[in-house]
């Protein structure tokens, strides 16, 4: 934990970064409550609020008396919304600078391609 954000949002993130890159699995369980907590040495209910805003998200489910799980699907739903995320966040700004650089898509295109090969 180590920025501004509230702890839960960076727990929350946290799993989620797990579900993406495939470390934390679908249908796979999640760390308990208690386990995060301990881990992150916070309390208890600060990590309860970061699962419960997955689960409120649909990202992950309770089986009752045996833990959380990733939901089926969740990856790509995360995948999906950090797509759309980056869209907004980095690409529309890059095309509006462009544009303001006379810089054609395909003169953008190949700045990319060549910033990708390095």
């Amino acid at each position: 934990m180590d920025d501004e954000r509230p702890i839960f949002v960076q727990i929350a993130e946290q799993i989620e970064g797990q579900i993406v890159d495939g470390s934390m699995a679908e249908e796979g369980q999640v760390p308990s409550i208690n386990e995060l907590a301990a881990f992150h040495r916070i309390n208890p209910a600060t990590a309860l609020k970061g699962v419960n805003v997955l689960v409120e998200a649909g990202v992950l489910y309770k089986r009752r008396g045996i833990g959380m799980f990733v939901a089926t699907g969740a990856r790509e739903a995360l995948v999906q919304r950090r797509r759309d995320a980056f869209r907004a966040d980095y690409v529309r700004p890059l095309v509006a600078e462009a544009t303001k650089l006379s810089i054609s898509p395909a003169q953008l295109a190949d700045m990319i391609k060549k910033e990708a090969g390095r």
